[in-house]
Order: structure tokens, then C-alpha cells, then sequence
């Protein structure tokens, strides 16, 4: 993505992987300043545990307590969180109407979250967000109430058990957006909702699923079948790209370009 962009653009640059083990990260950090690397994006378990290492973050990676890219500006390392402006960016370039919309995110980890907090900021009008009742429940309530305070989105979290009030959220809701892992990897073959919720869907949906591999699960496949527009994860991940891009270079990704390459590449294989 990064390197092809690069080249479109003449930047004298290159986008390397590195393998980081935990108990290095402070060494890692050191390493960005002391190679004068112009940023990186990271991975967890890395979102939340560089933030003290850091001389800056944004206001929406306080929020959310975590950060995916960071900026190094002579030595001044700042972190920013893109992946839910990515998730939007990409539906408003397709064209869908986000401000004043209801959406429902189901799972509140970290790309979940991420979604939650840019959906605040395009304004929709509420977002319902279903996680299991586990130990971090309370936490995650006290997330929301934070990111939503002052703000005009009513945010709501309810047990992913509850499946009545999702069969009524999601009836009355525009934007639908699976945030779990379900559908993916070891979970390819289970949905991320009961067939009583997925009979609420229908040509007013947008569905949306966080996951790009394969590029169309179960869940986007029987949303397809109902006549919703769907999405996949592979424009979220595009468009964070871009962010991260325009971030460092302060240029534009060729985004139709960076598509059509990664499209080939998951094609292959």
C-alpha cells in the first residue's frame, strides 16, 4: 500500500515491517527517533502501551486510549488513531449519508471502538453498541459516556445476550457494522448475529464488516442476499492508509491505485 504510493507520488521513501517483541517497545521507540524514521504505524499489543513513550497524541487517541500511527517531527513523536476516520472515510466516498444516521456496532474492541468515536465526530444521530458482559464491560460503558460527553450522538452499550433489543435496534437502524472477529480466521463459519436479527435486514441497510479476508463473509454475503448495500474491510483499511499517508507526507494516497493492488494481491491468494 505504502510503497506503491510512494512511488506514484516520487517520495523517496520505503515502508518496512519490523517484528517487535513487547519487552523491547522502549528500545523500538528510541529507534525511531535515533534512525530519524519518518513514522510507523503499529499493532497491538503495541496501541496502548507506547502512549507514555510518546510527546504528543491527538485528542481522539485520548479518547480512545490507543494510537495506530505516529508522526516523528524532528525528534517529536506524535500519535493519532485513524482506523474508524478510515472506516467513514471510506463509506463517504462511496457516497452513503453518515450525519444524522443510527448505527449499531456489534463488539467493542479496538477497532469497534475506533468506529464508535468517529461515528461521534461525523455526528450520527445514535449509535447502539452490543458487547458481551465480560469483566470489561463497566470499563468499556465508562469509554462511551466519556467519548460521548458534550457531544450530540446518543451512545448506548447493551449486552450482545439482549437479542430482542438488537432485533429492534437493528430494524430501526441504517448503519449495521460487525466489529467482532466472528467470520474470520477460526470463526469463518458463525455470524455475528441470530437469524431473527439478520431477518430485520433490508435494502435500507448499509452492512458493513470490519474484516477483509475473506472479502466477503457470511454476515456481508446474507445482508447482500436481502438487498443491503455492503461493505467489506478492505476500504477501512485503505483509507486509514491514506490517513496515515497524508499524515506523514501531508500528500494524498493514490487510493484507486493503492485498491486495485491490493485487490490483485488477495485475489493471488
Amino acid at each position: 500500500m505504502h510503497n506503491t504510493s510512494f512511488n506514484n507520488r516520487e517520495i523517496d521513501a520505503r515502508y518496512l515491517a519490523f517484528d517487535l517483541q513487547p519487552a523491547d517497545l522502549a528500545q523500538g521507540v528510541a529507534a525511531i527517533r535515533a534512525l530519524d524514521l519518518g513514522g510507523v504505524n503499529l499493532s497491538m499489543p503495541f496501541k496502548q502501551t507506547i502512549i507514555p513513550m510518546l510527546d504528543e497524541i491527538t485528542p481522539r487517541a485520548q479518547l480512545l486510549e490507543s494510537v495506530n500511527v505516529i508522526k516523528n517531527s524532528n525528534g517529536h513523536l506524535i500519535g493519532d488513531s485513524v482506523d474508524g476516520e478510515g472506516f467513514f472515510a471510506n463509506l463517504i466516498a462511496e457516497g452513503v449519508t453518515v450525519a444524522q444516521q443510527a448505527m449499531v456496532v456489534l463488539g467493542a474492541g479496538g477497532a469497534g471502538l475506533s468506529i464508535i468515536q468517529a461515528g461521534i465526530d461525523h455526528q450520527l444521530a445514535e449509535i447502539t453498541v452490543f458487547k458481551r458482559r465480560n469483566p470489561r464491560f463497566e470499563q468499556v460503558a465508562q469509554q462511551l459516556a466519556t467519548m460521548a460527553k458534550g457531544r450530540s450522538t446518543k451512545v448506548r452499550l447493551v449486552d450482545y445476550d439482549d437479542v430482542a433489543q438488537m432485533t429492534t435496534v437493528v430494524a430501526r437502524s441504517t448503519l449495521i457494522v460487525n466489529a467482532t472477529n466472528l467470520g474470520m480466521g477460526d470463526y469463518q463459519a458463525q455470524m455475528p448475529a441470530p437469524p431473527g436479527v439478520l431477518a430485520q435486514l433490508n435494502a435500507h441497510h448499509v452492512v458493513c464488516d470490519v474484516i477483509y479476508s475473506p472479502l466477503e463473509t457470511q454476515f456481508l454475503s446474507v445482508a447482500k442476499q436481502k438487498g443491503c448495500q455492503t461493505f467489506n474491510g478492505l476500504g477501512m483499511l485503505i483509507y486509514q492508509g491514506a490517513l496515515s499517508f497524508k499524515f506523514w507526507t501531508g500528500q494524498d494516497m493514490p487510493v484507486q491505485l493503492v485498491r486495485k493492488t491490493i485487490q490483485t494481491q488477495l485475489n493471488q491468494q
